[in-house]
């Protein structure tokens, strides 16, 4: 099975990950401090199940803030969970706070 989820340690490996990739990105922004850690496991779920549904369409990054900080300042994320959709490099929507399933694929279908 391939690989749905990829997880980025450094902002060398995002940006490899970005550049690699030939199908829109959903970059899932997470943080490990106390109020985040729970809603980020939370969709941890939602992200794996949904980059599952789009496998072959869509590429799914998790990213820490704290190891990718330049991703994290290149697109203005300013809390966890945070979602940036790009499509050949260029962000093509954003979004923040926790979803379902059904809000993701929504926010996906909008601008896929």
């Amino acid at each position: 099975m391939a690989k749905l989820l990829h997880q980025p340690r450094e902002d060398a490996e995002f940006d490899f990950i970005l550049g690699m990739s030939g199908v829109p990105i959903l970059a899932y922004f997470t943080g490990t401090w106390p109020k985040a850690i729970e809603p980020c496991r939370a969709m941890d779920v939602v992200v794996s199940a949904v980059a599952e549904d789009y496998a072959g369409r869509l590429t799914a990054v998790r990213t820490d803030i704290t190891r990718c900080p330049a991703a994290t300042e290149r697109y203005g994320v300013t809390g966890a969970p945070s979602y940036v959709l790009l499509k050949e490099g260029e962000v093509v929507a954003h979004g923040t706070g926790p979803m379902t399933i059904s809000e993701v694929r929504e926010f996906l279908d909008g601008h896929l």
